[in-house]
């Protein structure tokens, strides 16, 4: 890590500006964990369990075996507990196959020229018809080329109409949501993206903290003292601006996979993100009126 020594030097007591940004960090997270009856014992055993984890997986010297003593001396958490935890398996849980099947299918669809219409967005796809054969692409030519005809098309339209992902028109024609990128309906669906979402972005932003290079893109505009009208036309100009951003990394990156597709080091991922959100000031508030965030 790239840490400068006076931000080291006395690790007992953290820069205080670090621990009010994570106090701000951690207040939305304690609201949410409150709403789910998640309680503060229930979080502590899983933040135990995280910062051994962490200090085994990350904070190693020299490639030598971490021991118990050592990560009880990085985490504070006792010995004990140390050994009873790393013995445990863990409980991350992987992409459930919906997901990752509704994830690829949508970023085919807006990323790959033989689904778009004329104008270059997502055509509506009709249902294959053995009575009607048709040399058009179809949604289950879609689903087909995806999933490998591993699930029928009929199982992924009957979940995609019950979370508002797609629509269909009075012929049957199936119509992408375009802001379905993080579908309105479906807890499962949303929580496996704010998981990923939110840990991608706060990766970043602390790679950058720490002085690590190259430095990742991590801006922000913020703007107080709006009106209610304001928020409303500044909210729909951010989402017809992410949603642009957001289809043009997504055709560029599904080009770029199918290019690596023969190359040794196809071991990366990437995220690319955009968010948007707006609340009442504090009567107190002596925040900034306005600007980019450089």
């Amino acid at each position: 890590m790239n840490q400068s020594d006076d931000q080291i030097s006395n690790p007992a007591q953290p820069p205080q500006v670090l621990v009010a940004a994570i106090r701000k960090i951690l207040r939305p997270i304690v609201r949410l964990l409150l709403s789910y009856q998640i309680t503060y014992p229930y979080l502590v055993n899983l933040l135990k369990s995280l910062y051994v984890e962490v200090a085994e997986a990350e904070f190693g010297v020299d490639d030598k075996r971490q021991t118990d003593s050592r990560i009880t001396l990085l985490t504070g958490v006792h010995r004990k507990d140390v050994k009873r935890l790393r013995s445990e398996a863990s409980a991350d849980i992987n992409t459930p196959k919906n997901i990752s099947i509704g994830a690829q299918l949508i970023a085919y669809w807006l990323g790959s020229e033989e689904f778009w219409d004329k104008d270059g967005q997502p055509m509506a796809l009709p249902l294959r018809s053995a009575s009607k054969p048709s040399k058009e692409r179809t949604f289950d030519d879609l689903v087909e080329f995806v999933c490998k005809q591993d699930i029928r098309p009929r199982v992924i339209l009957d979940e995609w109409l019950n979370l508002g992902i797609a629509t269909q028109d009075a012929q049957g024609c199936v119509l992408l949501n375009t802001g379905a990128f993080t579908p309105d309906k479906g807890f499962d669906e949303k929580a496996f993206y704010f998981g990923k979402n939110i840990h991608d972005h706060i990766s970043a932003s602390a790679h950058n903290l720490l002085g690590n290079t190259p430095s990742y893109f991590d801006r922000s505009v913020y703007y107080d003292k709006l009106s209610k009208e304001s928020i409303a036309k500044l909210a729909e100009l951010a989402n017809d601006s992410g949603m642009q951003a957001l289809t043009k990394i997504n055709k560029a990156a599904l080009a770029l996979q199918q290019k690596d597709q023969d190359k040794d080091d196809r071991n990366y991922r990437m995220n690319f993100g955009i968010f948007n959100y707006n609340a009442l000031l504090p009567s107190d508030s002596a925040e900034n009126e306005g600007g980019q965030d450089a």
